[in-house]
C-alpha cells in the first residue's frame, strides 16, 4: 500500500547513527534508549490519536536497498563500514503505542520506542511525520463533527490537500475523527470506507436547462439523488426544479434517498426557505446538504441560527486543518542504557512546557466510576502498578501546587500504552477503519462537554504519580546545580 519509506528521515538522523555506530565499534559503548513521541499543546481540549497503522507498515518495511546505499555513498558523508551495517539493517527494538482513535492529551507518550539508539534515532522523523499529520486531521474532524451535533459530516478535501498522501491518509484520519464518508475514491478502496458525492455545477451547465440536468441525474441515480440547487437561482429555480424531479420520482415509484445541496449564499436563510418549500411539497424526508468553505465555527454558528441543514460537506478547512495547521509532536529521549545500566534523562528549559518527563513510563486513564467520564490521565514509572481499590494522589507536572486525591472505589483505571513491536516482531493486530471509528466514538463519549467545546475548552489533567513527580523534582535539582 505504500512505497519503502526508509529514507524518509532527516539527514542528521543518519549522521547521528553513523556516530553512534563509530562509538560502538571503537569504544564498545552499546546504547539502548527509550524515546517518547508526544505533543505539547492542544489544538483543542483534546486530540485524537491516528496514524499507527502506517507506522506499523513503515517499521515492517524498514530496509536499505542497493539504491539507498548507492545514494548515501554519493553524499560523501558516510564511510563504507557504516554503509555495510545499513545493508543488513532491521528494526530489532520494541514499540508501545496508544491505539488509534484514543482521545489523548499533551505530554503523554503516543508512541514509545525502546530500541538500540541507532534504530530509535532513525525512525524519529517518519513517526513524527505520520502521527503529527494524521492526528491533526482526526482532531480537526472531531471538532467539526462535534459542532454538527449528530448530523452527518462528509470529508470533501482531496482537491485542496497538500498532495496525494495528505489527501489519502487525511481522509482515513477524518473518518477516525467522526466523519461519515469521504469523496476520496482511492481512500475508499484502500481503507474500505464509504465514498460519497453528488455532482458539480458543470453538470448542470452542460445541459440546456437545469431541469433537464436534474432529470437525467435522477434517472441514473434514483437511490442516491442529491441535486445541487444553487447554479442559477436557488429559491426561484434550483429548489422548485428539484421538487419537480422528486414529484416525478414519487409518481413513478423511484423516490428513495433524496435531497438537495447548497454550495453558496446565506446557508442559514436558504436552508430554512428550502426546508419550508420541500415540506410544503410533501418531501419532509429530503436531506439538505451544505458545503462552501465550512469549518466547525461556521457550522456551530449556522446551527445556532436554526439552519435546516442535516448533512455537511467539509473540505479545505478539514483536510488542511487550516486554523491549526501543525500538530507539534516531538520525540524526546527519556532514558538510556549504557553497557547494561539505565540512566534517566530529561530536557530542561526556561519554558516550563518544554521540560520533559524522564524515565520509562506508563499511561493510566482514570474515570469517574459512576458516570464513566474521564477524570485525568496519570503518567507513572514503568514498574508502577495501580488499581481502583486504592486511594491515589496525583500531581500536576507544571502547576506543582495542584494535586488530585482519588478515593478507592470512586474511580476506574486502565492502561493506555499497548505493545506494537517486541524485539523487532510485530505483535499488534491492525483493526479495520470501521472498527477504529467505533472505538473512537466511544472514546469521545467519555469526555465531558467542557473538554469538547470549541472556545476555551477545559483542559484535562495529565498528572504524575508520586514516584515520577519526586524523580522529576530530584533530577531538576541535580541538573540545576
Amino acid at each position: 500500500m505504500q512505497t519503502n519509506l526508509t529514507l524518509l528521515t532527516d539527514f542528521y538522523e543518519l549522521t547521528m547513527m553513523q556516530a553512534y555506530h563509530h562509538a560502538e565499534i571503537t569504544t564498545g559503548r552499546k546504547q539502548e534508549a527509550v524515546f517518547d513521541m508526544f505533543y505539547r499543546e492542544n489544538p483543542n481540549g483534546y486530540a485524537v490519536m491516528a496514524g499507527l497503522a502506517q507506522v506499523v507498515d513503515y517499521i515492517k518495511e524498514l530496509e536499505f536497498n542497493d539504491d539507498d546505499i548507492k545514494y548515501l555513498r554519493s553524499t560523501g558523508v558516510f564511510v563504507e563500514e557504516f554503509l555495510e551495517y545499513l545493508k543488513n539493517f532491521k528494526f530489532t527494538g520494541s514499540i508501545n503505542a496508544v491505539p488509534e482513535g484514543t482521545v489523548v492529551f499533551p505530554h503523554e507518550p503516543l508512541i514509545q520506542v525502546i530500541a538500540p539508539i541507532m534504530e530509535a534515532q532513525l525512525i524519529e522523523t517518519a513517526i513524527l511525520n505520520i502521527i503529527n499529520h494524521q492526528s491533526l486531521i482526526a482532531t480537526k474532524a472531531a471538532r467539526v463533527c462535534w459542532a454538527a451535533k449528530g448530523d452527518r459530516v462528509l470529508e470533501f478535501g482531496l482537491r485542496r490537500a497538500q498532495g496525494p498522501d495528505a489527501g489519502l491518509y487525511g481522509a482515513r484520519a477524518a473518518m477516525i475523527g467522526g466523519c461519515y464518508g469521504t469523496s476520496n475514491v482511492l481512500a475508499g478502496q484502500l481503507f474500505d470506507i464509504p465514498v460519497r458525492g453528488t455532482h458539480a455545477h458543470s453538470w448542470i451547465m452542460s445541459f440546456d436547462t437545469e431541469l433537464e440536468a436534474f432529470r437525467y441525474y435522477a434517472k441514473l441515480y434514483p437511490t442516491t439523488c442529491t441535486l445541487l440547487v444553487d447554479t442559477y437561482d436557488t429559491l426561484k429555480s434550483g429548489v422548485p426544479n428539484a421538487i419537480k424531479i422528486f414529484t416525478e420520482m414519487r409518481q413513478n415509484g423511484t423516490l428513495n434517498n433524496h435531497g438537495i445541496r447548497l454550495d453558496s449564499g446565506d446557508l442559514a436563510y436558504l436552508s430554512k426557505q428550502a426546508r419550508k418549500m420541500l415540506d410544503e411539497a410533501g418531501f419532509t424526508e429530503a436531506v439538505i446538504s451544505a458545503s462552501n468553505d465550512l469549518d466547525e465555527h461556521i457550522i456551530s454558528e449556522l446551527k445556532a441560527q436554526g439552519a435546516e441543514i442535516t448533512q455537511w460537506g467539509v473540505g479545505t478547512h478539514l483536510i488542511t486543518s487550516k486554523e491549526y495547521p501543525a500538530f507539534g509532536g516531538v520525540y524526546k529521549l527519556a532514558a538510556i542504557k549504557i553497557n547494561g545500566e539505565w540512566h534517566n534523562k530529561m530536557k530542561l528549559s526556561e519554558d516550563p512546557i518544554k521540560v520533559t518527563n524522564p524515565a520509562h513510563k506508563k499511561i493510566f486513564r482514570l474515570y469517574d466510576a459512576k458516570s464513566g467520564k474521564m477524570k485525568a490521565d496519570l503518567l507513572a514509572l514503568s514498574d508502577e502498578h495501580f488499581s481502583a481499590d486504592q486511594d491515589l494522589t496525583i500531581f500536576d507536572p507544571i502547576a506543582t501546587w495542584k494535586k488530585m486525591h482519588l478515593t478507592a472505589g470512586e474511580y476506574e483505571i486502565r492502561e493506555l500504552l499497548q505493545p506494537v513491536f517486541q524485539n523487532g516482531k510485530c505483535v499488534y493486530k491492525n483493526l479495520t477503519v470501521s472498527e477504529i471509528c467505533d472505538y473512537a466514538e466511544k472514546e469521545r463519549d467519555t469526555l465531558w462537554d467542557e473538554h469538547k467545546r470549541l472556545v476555551r475548552p477545559q483542559p484535562m489533567p495529565v498528572d504524575l504519580s508520586e514516584k515520577l513527580y519526586n524523580l522529576k523534582q530530584s533530577m531538576i535539582a541535580t541538573l540545576r546545580k
